[in-house]
């Protein structure tokens, strides 16, 4: 240990010790706070689904199976709602973050065509909304229905995504742009080589909100998809809580004097089967997140002000 880190230690009050120690606390308690959900529908997931649904499990398993997930694993058409789900994602993310960059970078550009109204014309998509019904009838006009691309195109162009990046271009100094400029760099050049790089926190944000929307997202199956080929995984799952939480019920309800306790351990309950269906959605964003934590705070709070 260096002589300035022993002196600075050495300089700690009473005072300074006992605010470490709060902050530390507090601290420590909001993480609990925050991780017991994920932990609460964990352990229920792999508990005896009679002791889960009376409410018994509130902080260790009991009775460990798997037969939750066995049985949503054995859902048809589940490796297929999967790839559409992840794909879904995947490209409707690369898409509005590449459109959220390049119109956020546009609309800094004086020497852009009408740079304010067309500015205005994007933003005031954020506050008037069209409905359910004109919106159905355009994907329809555009054949969108029941393809994929009505999972990707509607959601390449998101206005508040715009704005986050618009304001944190404007933070990079404007230097950097005119140095290219005056070396034959071209907008296109200058956008790739220059803005896309400096843009990495922010970009990382835009991914982070695109990716857990694209991937919760089930409406845009309920409204526009019938072919039962490209439902996501999110309709899936949708559909598969409203139907085994009534053959749980029916179950319940004809009587179980008969069953012996095994069985009503692994027997499926409405509790069991959304628990575990939240563990199964919650689960990939929760292993991506980590990925892009260290760029969402610098992110959001430099393109949110200006400066």
């Amino acid at each position: 240990m260096s002589q300035t880190a022993k002196a600075k230690k050495k300089k700690l009050t009473a005072g300074d010790k006992t605010f470490n120690v709060l902050n530390y606390l507090v601290f420590g308690i909001f993480t609990l706070i925050c991780i017991y959900p994920f932990y609460y529908m964990i352990i229920n997931t792999i508990s005896a689904n009679d002791l889960s649904a009376a409410g018994e499990i509130n902080f260790l398993p009991s009775g460990i199976h798997f037969a939750n997930y066995k049985a949503l694993l054995e859902l048809d058409g589940l490796g297929s709602a999967a790839i559409v789900s992840i794909g879904k994602t995947v490209i409707g993310t690369v898409c509005t973050v590449l459109s959220s960059a390049f119109l956020g970078f546009m609309f800094t550009q004086d020497k852009m065509w009408k740079r304010k109204l067309w500015y205005r014309i994007v933003v005031i998509t954020m506050y008037f909304n069209a409905g359910v019904i004109p919106m159905f009838l355009t994907m329809k006009n555009l054949h969108l229905t029941n393809t994929f691309w009505v999972y990707v195109i509607p959601a390449i162009v998101q206005p508040f995504n715009i704005i986050l990046v618009k304001t944190y271009v404007e933070s990079i100094p404007k230097a950097l742009q005119e140095a290219a400029e005056i070396d034959g760099a071209g907008i296109f050049k200058i956008f790739y080589k220059i803005i896309l790089p400096a843009c990495t926190p922010i970009l990382a944000t835009v991914a982070i909100f695109s990716a857990v929307n694209q991937w919760n997202n089930y409406q845009d199956t309920l409204l526009y998809i019938t072919d039962q080929k490209l439902y996501s995984l999110q309709y899936l799952l949708y559909t598969y809580i409203n139907q085994a939480s009534s053959l749980a019920a029916m179950v319940k309800n004809s009587g179980t004097g008969a069953i012996s306790s095994a069985v009503l351990a692994t027997q499926q309950t409405g509790t069991s089967i959304r628990m575990t269906v939240s563990v199964v959605v919650v689960l990939p964003i929760l292993c991506i997140y980590p990925m892009f934590q260290r760029f969402f705070v610098k992110g959001i709070m430099i393109g949110s002000v200006k400066g």
